[in-house]
């Protein structure tokens, strides 16, 4: 029931998204909705100033650099899943060879992904594959942009293909609750934790400079690094 329940989700949400692909012309207004953006961009800033910040803070101040480093490794080791899952559904099966590989590698002599052994084997890391950028391959337009509370930076594409992302992710099968929510906390506060170098990169106006930051970085990935980035790992912002 598990599986046709997910099947029949994949298969909804794509029929809506290519729908409103056949319906609807290339969006010119990138930000129509910026008003309401605005606000629950505010709001997020509020929760990161507040609680969020504080927490990473407090993360990397008491955990070692290489336990941080291990942690942060485990996490993107299971991202490779979902890695795997796009590539095959992007028609890229060079990229999903490797990623495979890379998984194997890292999860058997990594120790569950805790050191970065396929690297320096000759796999190398991509930079990540989700069903957004799946659906851009398949044609559907990204649509006007979205700021989501908690969640960030978005585009009506982009929403609900973030969780379909999580379908992918192991944590996802862990039959305790509480594991389940652990583990994504940790998994967002090592991710808040590694951009607290970027923290004083913002300039001008916060909510044009990210938006415009995530706009370009999306391009770039669906693209696979054909649209000049200017931004480097400043992608999670």
């Amino acid at each position: 029931m598990r599986k046709l329940a997910i099947s029949n989700l994949l298969l909804f949400l794509t029929l809506i998204l290519l729908l409103g692909h056949a319906q609807a012309n290339e969006v010119q207004d990138k930000d129509p909705f910026q008003d309401l953006n605005r606000t629950t961009h505010q709001f997020n800033l509020k929760l990161d100033k507040y609680i969020a910040r504080p927490a990473a803070v407090a993360y990397t101040s008491l955990t070692p650099d290489p336990v941080e480093k291990g942690i942060s490794n485990i996490f993107a080791n299971l991202d490779e899943i979902g890695n795997v899952a796009n590539d095959l559904l992007q028609g890229k099966f060079a990229q999903a060879a490797n990623d495979s590989a890379r998984f194997v590698i890292n999860t058997t002599f990594g120790i569950g992904g805790l050191f970065e052994v396929a690297e320096p084997l000759g796999l190398p890391k991509n930079e990540g594959e989700d069903f957004a950028q799946t659906l851009a391959t398949w044609g559907v337009p990204s649509g006007p942009f979205l700021m989501l509370p908690l969640v960030g930076p978005s585009t009506l594409r982009d929403a609900p293909s973030k969780f379909v992302d999580t379908l992918t992710n192991p944590i996802s099968e862990l039959d305790e609750v509480s594991d389940r929510n652990s583990l994504r906390v940790l998994s967002l506060l090592s991710a808040r934790a590694e951009l607290l170098d970027y923290d004083d990169v913002i300039s001008g106006d916060n909510y044009i400079f990210i938006r415009d930051i995530y706009i370009q970085r999306r391009e770039y990935l669906e693209n696979d690094g054909v649209v000049e980035d200017d931004f480097g790992d400043l992608d999670d912002y």
